[in-house]
């Protein structure tokens, strides 16, 4: 059974609508441009953090935001965050770097990546994210992604993520 199908299959059976449009693969939020152009809702981006004590953090956010990881880290109560590598990825959510997606934590079994979801995305009526690969983008309610979260037992943290304040040279153009 492909990811794709037993994704498919846990949504259905959570009474979750969505749909998933195919698309070449992009790899960064600058690479979807295109795709954030024809595909209405809100887009994300997905930040893989791990804390000094070892704790892993998935953060989603709205593609264009411009997180401030130390403010976050106080705001969750984490160490110092770095990111997390490809190798950690694989072996606790199943997915390669550029395929990262809150749905990935249908994978983590063990329950070892914390989740935390941008506020905004919480109250959307359509959130766009990767079914497990990059090649695809599937569009779900931010309720019903947070519903979905729950009962993988990975509720999120639901907080207003803090952005980067721009610099003085950012704020002039």
């Amino acid at each position: 059974m492909t990811d794709d199908t037993r994704l498919h299959a846990e949504l259905v059976a959570a009474s979750i609508r969505f749909d998933q449009v195919e698309h070449e693969a992009v790899f960064t939020v600058l690479e979807s441009g295109a795709l954030e152009r024809a595909v209405p809702g809100a887009h994300t981006k997905n930040l893989f953090l791990k804390d000094a004590s070892g704790q892993f953090y998935l953060v989603t956010v709205l593609a264009e935001k411009q997180v401030d990881l130390g403010a976050l880290r106080h705001m969750v109560g984490a160490g110092r965050f770095s990111f997390g590598s490809a190798d950690e990825m694989v072996a606790l959510l199943g997915i390669t770097p550029g395929s990262v997606t809150p749905l990935a934590a249908f994978n983590d079994k063990a329950g070892r990546v914390q989740l935390v979801l941008d506020e905004v995305l919480a109250a959307q009526p359509r959130v766009n994210v990767h079914p497990l690969r990059n090649t695809a983008t599937l569009g779900l309610s931010g309720l019903d992604l947070v519903r979905l979260l729950v009962r993988w037992r990975h509720a999120p943290l639901i907080v207003p993520i803090p952005s980067k304040m721009p610099t003085s040279s950012q704020s002039q153009n």
